[in-house]
């Protein structure tokens, strides 16, 4: 009997999240918030099945990485987004980026697994940066 459960709903529901996809979820929801918010309200929002020390490990990490901003109030913060999650795809990104010793060779390999059209809108977002320099 034990062994049916679990493949069950309540196995489904606690399965490991991908990496990034709670963090994800926890920006999404300081975006739906009505201002600053603390972490028992993203936790409520979130369902609740999240243990609160969970949500404040997330938002301190987010903290650390320049997507949320975080303001004292009493003895806990608010907190606030500061990025999208295509913001904070774009901060992993350039965090694995500044890892590595060799940017050029990841830049490259990074260019040509690209499909056709992601490179040709990279091309063109390059170009309208550039053109944004000379005002």
């Amino acid at each position: 009997m034990t062994g049916r459960n679990q493949d069950g709903p309540a196995a489904r529901h606690h399965r490991r999240r991908a990496q990034g996809e709670l963090e994800g979820q926890v920006l999404a929801a300081l975006r739906e918030a009505p201002g600053a918010v603390n972490a028992a309200w993203v936790q409520g929002h979130l369902g609740g099945d999240l243990a609160y020390t969970t949500v404040v490990t997330i938002l301190t990490r987010l903290h650390t990485k320049g997507a949320v901003a975080r303001e004292r109030a009493g003895r806990s913060f608010q907190w606030t987004p500061t990025a999208d999650e295509a913001g904070l795809a774009a901060l992993r990104m350039r965090r694995m980026l500044d890892a590595e010793s060799d940017r050029e060779a990841v830049l490259a390999s990074f260019v040509t697994a690209l499909r056709p059209d992601d490179e040709q809108l990279l091309r063109e977002l390059l170009a309208e940066a550039a053109g944004d320099g000379e005002d």
